[in-house]
């Protein structure tokens, strides 16, 4: 988007709700996140709510007024500029973005401070809290290389909003307006069935096996067509009808593996990465449905990254642990799919939806030995909900699902065994000596065939000689 964001619409019900609840605890500064969407296919951006980073595992504010220096003789300059830890912001924006559906990313931060400890603060201090956020969260498939900050002051109370350039680090001011954003979102889901299959070459690790899948699997979402209830999408749809909106992705029919992979050298083995995952996008007020399906198939994407990223987590940072669940994680992590001579099965985390504001959701992923109070207790710490969830209900759009390595004859299709795969399963499935079966297949049909044109022969030539001899 060459133009650039030019205008920020707040939702009104929230952003002034945060704004009473800073005026009457009154901290001397606070970061947070905003979370909303920088469309590409207008000049301005929607945001929908502001979530304050928590404290640091030391109790620590993440934004603070540094020590006064000492008084100098010009008054003005012994105003406290902001200081800010910015790893821990960072991976705040890191854990949100991880909980938020299609349609809605961190888009940026804000900065509750006075303004002159805010004008005290040097341009390149903010500009690298804003630039850390957008590098540990992108925004995919979009050409916006900008991010917002918000200043809500207290002394003298407004609201303003910059522009943050990525490249050059740089602020401008622009256009700051309220209106009525969350009510009048409107929400699409679908549920993808898929089943990918990947060549496993040898002493290829778990995250790049994996990582390969999801990218083939991404090919596959981004070249299918939409139906919007039941409507094959076209560009004059628009967005007035009511929702939410059921959408189902038809995929072209293909060859699951090209031949080209098959002849790959140093080959081992197959893997069957199938399964379902639930989906979901929201479309801001005047923008197009075409970005809604956009918004839907990025989803499907990103839910599957997160569900690898939480997997090697775990792995990483807490192998010191003797939690079953850990161990699990580990030992996936450590897998070497060519050594494989067993089935393996191992659990991918499903996702759940949490009402969050205004009828709209976020999500998280549960772990086999996770129940949903765990998953609360993450978003009340995250996304900062409210301590009492009691009446709402969350909802479990996803069985439970898991990955198995099974034998390469599983995979094949049509094969005479039965293939491990149930709807609602993520299954990886590996063979070992995969290829070398088949070319052992194909040479007893190749042995047969000889052999029947052989026996041909020489009938033909034991009635031919018949023939000459009569």
């Amino acid at each position: 988007m060459g133009m650039g964001v030019k205008a920020v619409v707040g939702d009104e019900a929230q952003l002034k709700a945060l704004e009473n609840t800073l005026s009457s605890s009154a901290p001397p500064a606070q970061v947070g996140l905003v979370v909303g969407k920088l469309s590409p296919s207008s000049d301005r951006a929607l945001a929908y709510s502001l979530i304050p980073t928590p404290p640091t595992d030391a109790g620590d504010p993440p934004c603070s007024l540094q020590p006064k220096p000492k008084p100098k003789p010009k008054p003005a300059d012994s105003t406290s500029s902001l200081d800010f830890d910015v790893d821990w912001v960072a991976e705040h924006a890191r854990q949100v973005s991880r909980m938020l559906l299609g349609g809605m990313s961190v888009i940026g931060i804000y900065i509750w401070a006075s303004e002159a400890s805010f004008k005290a603060t040097s341009p390149a201090v903010l500009s690298q809290v804003v630039r850390a956020v957008s590098q540990v969260v992108p925004l995919y498939d979009s050409a916006v290389d900008e991010r917002l900050l918000i200043h809500i002051s207290y002394s003298p109370r407004r609201s303003a909003c910059r522009i943050c350039d990525m490249s050059s680090g740089s602020l401008r001011p622009c256009d700051f307006k309220y209106s009525k954003l969350l009510a009048s979102l409107q929400t699409f889901r679908c549920t993808y069935n898929f089943e990918i299959r990947v060549p496993v070459v040898q002493a290829e690790p778990f995250k790049k096996v994996v990582s390969k899948a999801i990218s083939n699997l991404t090919k596959e979402v981004q070249n299918a067509k939409a139906l919007i209830d039941g409507i094959l999408f076209s560009d004059a749809m628009d967005n007035t009808l009511e929702g939410p909106h059921n959408v189902e992705f038809l995929v072209p029919f293909k060859n699951n593996l090209p031949a080209e992979e098959c002849s790959l050298e140093g080959v081992s083995g197959l893997l069957l990465f199938a399964g379902s995952v639930s989906a979901l996008a929201y479309l801001g007020p005047k923008e197009s449905v075409s970005e809604a399906i956009s918004d839907l198939k990025l989803d499907i994407i990103t839910s599957l990254r997160s569900r690898l990223d939480i997997i090697l987590d775990e792995a990483d940072g807490e192998s010191t642990t003797d939690n079953l669940e850990n161990s699990l994680s580990q030992k996936a992590a450590q897998v070497v799919f060519h050594e494989l001579r067993a089935p393996y099965s191992f659990p991918f985390p499903r996702r759940i939806l949490i009402p969050w504001l205004a009828g709209s959701y976020v999500c998280d992923y549960l772990q086999q030995s996770e129940t949903t109070e765990d998953a609360m207790e993450r978003c009340r710490e995250v996304m900062s909900l409210e301590a009492d969830m009691g009446n709402y209900s969350i909802v479990e759009p996803e069985s439970a699902s898991c990955t198995t390595l099974g034998s390469f004859w599983d995979v094949v299709p049509g094969a005479l065994s039965k293939a491990p795969s149930e709807p609602g399963r993520k299954e990886i499935q590996s063979a070992e000596n995969g290829l070398r079966r088949t070319h052992g297949s194909s040479f007893s049909i190749l042995a047969a065939l000889v052999a029947l044109l052989i026996a041909l022969l020489v009938g033909y030539i034991f009635t031919f000689s018949a023939i000459l001899k009569t």
